[in-house]
């Protein structure tokens, strides 16, 4: 029996109503910048709005703006750039109900897909085969009562946390909570300072102090074009 040839990524079908909107900002085609992704070619889709206002965030312009566009719109932007991984993120991707359905496409097509999430919005229906990097809020970034401690019980060893750190004071809370929930025990658990507030060698050397099982981690693409958009 000949082997099927595989169909290329535009003609997968899935039951999502492709006619569905969203509001994006952007979509672009760039090097991943953080997580355990950082350094692979990847298409970013940036959704509009975000409930919540850190005093660190790099991604204003994605509060407001944008355009309207269908599913059946953005899969063909995405498919042209022709890289393999994809990620969702914002502003706060999951505040536009048909992310989830976004998410489920995207898959369906045979992409990678991750998304960038606050960690204050509910992740349990998002598709499994989704990797969820969750941003838990420290003190610092004003927005800490934000967080949503239910969403550890629906993470797995295939999704990440990630902690933006402003100083001293963020660290020890990072290192409390990493103690007191067993966060390492859960999903890669990745520390990063914020740009021109931590130190990262700072960072680092309190991490290999305490010996702490994380992942430190800088902000790949703004090593390579500084705070140059998209």
């Amino acid at each position: 029996i000949a082997a099927r040839t595989p169909l290329p990524r535009l003609e997968v079908r899935s039951m999502i109503d492709h006619s569905a909107k969203l509001r994006i900002s952007e979509i672009f085609h760039s090097l991943q910048g953080e997580s355990t992704r950082a350094g692979l070619p990847t298409v970013f889709v940036r959704l509009t709005g975000c409930p919540l206002r850190c005093t660190w965030c790099d991604t204003e312009y994605a509060f407001s703006g944008g355009e309207t566009r269908t599913l059946g719109d953005m899969l063909i932007e995405v498919a042209r750039h022709g890289a393999g991984q994809v990620c969702v993120t914002g502003g706060e991707p999951l505040a536009q109900k048909a992310c989830l359905p976004l998410l489920v496409t995207l898959c369906d097509a045979g992409y990678s897909v991750s998304l960038e999430t606050s960690g204050a919005l509910d992740i349990s229906s998002v598709d499994p085969r989704v990797s969820r990097i969750v941003d838990l809020k420290a003190p610092a970034s004003g927005e800490a009562d934000k967080n949503l401690w239910d969403n550890l019980a629906h993470l797995n060893a295939r999704d990440e946390l990630k902690i933006v750190l402003a100083d001293e004071a963020d660290y020890a809370w990072a290192k409390s909570v990493l103690a007191a929930r067993r966060l390492d025990a859960i999903c890669p658990v990745l520390l990063s300072p914020v740009a021109g507030k931590l130190d990262a060698k700072r960072l680092a050397e309190w991490v290999l102090r305490d010996k702490l099982p994380v992942r430190v981690q800088l902000q790949l693409h703004k090593l390579i074009w500084g705070s140059e958009r998209g």
